[in-house]
């Protein structure tokens, strides 16, 4: 599983399994809920404090990755309409290994600038609810720091999505509901 030393909070955060929450919101506890009727604002109803996005792009601090460039997953040469992101490292990990593109996997801590809504990609199809907090924007992520000595999964474990994800494509199956 991935683990990192953030360099925002200055401790370690240890993601000890799948769809563990790294950072919950601290004004809702991680419920997501301000009261029973109402979203949390600091977390837009999410219960994550902290957001993070996996890629093969080399970014710094102040960039913003945005929708309409080409898309990371799906068909070969897609324009991604939205960006996505997650609360969990498993997660962010998995989308920095599987992400198109020359390099290393990064992993970066992100800021939506606008409206955010479950993936529908995971939530529901794959994983009931959204335990991955796995969300998706039709407006751009301020990048705030890159995550510094995280774990990928074993060459064996990334070369299983993979074929997975090929033996779903050759089903038919739409990868990426954009």
């Amino acid at each position: 599983m991935a683990a990192t030393n953030d360099s925002n909070d200055g401790g370690g955060t240890d993601n000890r399994g799948p769809f563990v929450v790294s950072h919950p919101c601290v004004a809702c506890n991680g419920h997501g809920k301000a009261d029973a009727a109402r979203a949390c604002p600091a977390c837009r109803g999410t219960g994550v404090a902290r957001f993070f996005h996996g890629t093969k792009a080399d970014l710094k601090p102040g960039d913003l990755i945005e929708p309409g460039r080409p898309a990371n997953f799906g068909e070969h040469g897609r324009t991604a309409n939205h960006v996505y992101f997650t609360g969990t490292l498993d997660a962010a990990t998995w989308g920095a290994e599987l992400a198109r593109g020359e390099g290393r996997g990064r992993i970066y801590m992100v800021e939506p600038t606008g409206p955010v809504e479950d993936d529908p990609n995971l939530t529901d199809k794959k994983f009931p609810g959204n335990p991955t907090k796995s969300y998706r924007s039709r407006e751009p992520l301020l990048v705030s720091g890159e995550v510094a000595n995280w774990q990928g999964h074993s060459q064996e474990q990334v070369q299983a999505m993979k074929d997975g994800l090929d033996r779903a494509k050759q089903r038919g199956a739409k990868i990426i509901d954009d």
